[in-house]
């Protein structure tokens, strides 16, 4: 989800689109959330893991 906002965050700063840069944005910080609660070893959705 990290990388697809990066990717994304790109397209939409050499487009010029202002909503896509918010919807990265938004991709970028619930990546990043997922991730650290993922890696303090805290169940997210139920599953300790996901494969």
């Amino acid at each position: 989800m990290i990388a697809l906002g990066l990717i994304l965050l790109i397209i939409g700063l050499l487009v010029g689109m202002g909503l896509l840069t918010t919807i990265d944005s938004v991709l970028i910080v619930v990546g990043a959330v997922l991730w650290l609660l993922g890696a303090s070893g805290r169940a997210v959705g139920g599953r300790k893991h996901y494969f």
